[in-house]
């Protein structure tokens, strides 16, 4: 059975090179675990997806430019996550504030390509049916 992301998740990015951390906001007064519950819509750039460290991905514009400067040779740039869509596919059976909760089966996709995948739900005891 999948279980409830929580603040503190830790993410990957497919095209990033290190691990990131899930902020969530105590917006929904919803506690898992003593943490915040997160829910698909906890999807913004920099305000719950921090960076993961270089992006590698030839679509972003950063990397395409330092790419090009590089004749050609792939030059990572910083990340700056760029997620404009939410979570999918969420947990219809489970809502928080009429939105579907997250479970660490959830993926969200950014702009430049990368895959966002929850590697570590922040914690182990409460599941998601």
């Amino acid at each position: 059975m999948p279980i409830h992301v929580v603040n503190g998740a830790s993410l990957m990015c497919s095209m990033g090179v290190a691990p990131s951390t899930l902020v969530v906001l105590p917006t929904n007064k919803m506690l898992s675990t003593n943490q915040p519950a997160a829910t698909i819509m906890d999807h913004i750039p920099m305000t719950n997806i921090m960076p993961f460290g270089m992006c590698m991905s030839p679509a972003n514009p950063q990397v395409a430019a330092a790419t090009t400067a590089a004749m050609g040779v792939l030059t990572p740039m910083p990340c700056i996550p760029a997620t404009s869509s939410p979570w999918i596919p969420g947990t219809p059976t489970v809502m928080l504030g009429n939105i579907p909760c997250l479970d660490n089966t959830c993926t969200c996709m950014c702009m430049w390509a990368g895959v966002i995948t929850v590697a570590s739900p922040g914690q182990m005891t409460e599941q998601i049916p």
